[in-house]
């Protein structure tokens, strides 16, 4: 994951989106949140989305690698921050707002007291196949029972683009949360026709689906 933090360094997050995504807005819903919730952001970088969610009256938290993108996320949006240790993490707070800077993998379950909701724009699709496994595990194990993810995800035939973002099937989904979650899916579409740099590789095709998924199990 070091690799992610090289990219903040040298300003290449092509990733990034200056729009709050669209299904985010259209599957809100799903997450069933009252004003005063709190909602989990892995792996967020400086995503517009995090506002989004503070707008709808949310409170948030979230985790990143880079302290680039944590501190450019509040000076874009123009939100003041206090810095502390916490643990082995480096908390940035604001106003409704918590973004744990360190490796996700050493968050615990009492950095995330009173989530209810998880949102995945990125975070499972950024990771190779080899980690997405622990991602998921360790998702599972700081989470409580009943805590609801939007998950998004994006397929192709991966032999035809390195990544990231990874190839994930909606069969992998499945797979990686099916012993813990209910999964139902909202939406699988094709959009290569919106995905440039996979037309210009040749890609057959581009499916973009939308999970929402409910943990189950401890």
């Amino acid at each position: 994951m070091t690799d992610w933090y090289s990219r903040w360094e040298s300003n290449k997050i092509g990733w990034h989106a200056d729009q709050v995504n669209q299904n985010l807005i259209d599957y809100f819903s799903k997450l069933d949140l009252d004003n005063g919730d709190k909602i989990f952001v892995p792996l967020c970088g400086k995503s517009v989305d995090m506002f989004y969610l503070l707008q709808r009256g949310l409170r948030v938290v979230g985790v990143e690698m880079s302290d680039i993108a944590v501190q450019q996320f509040f000076s874009e949006n123009k939100l003041e921050y206090s810095v502390a240790k916490v643990d082995d993490l480096i908390l940035y707070e604001g106003d409704g707002i918590q973004i744990f800077c360190g490796d996700f993998f050493t968050l615990k379950a009492n950095h995330l007291v009173d989530v209810k909701a998880v949102y995945d724009r990125a975070s499972l699709i950024a990771l190779d196949k080899a980690l997405r496994q622990k991602y998921v595990n360790h998702l599972n194990d700081i989470i409580s029972k009943d805590v609801r993810v939007l998950l998004l995800t994006l397929n192709y035939p991966q032999h035809q683009w390195v990544g990231p973002p990874y190839a994930v099937s909606k069969l992998e989904v499945d797979s990686l949360y099916g012993g813990s979650f209910q999964c139902q899916e909202l939406q699988n579409i094709s959009d290569i026709e919106n995905e440039p740099m996979f037309l210009l590789q040749g890609v057959d095709f581009v499916e973009k689906a939308v999970y929402c998924l409910q943990k189950v199990r401890m």
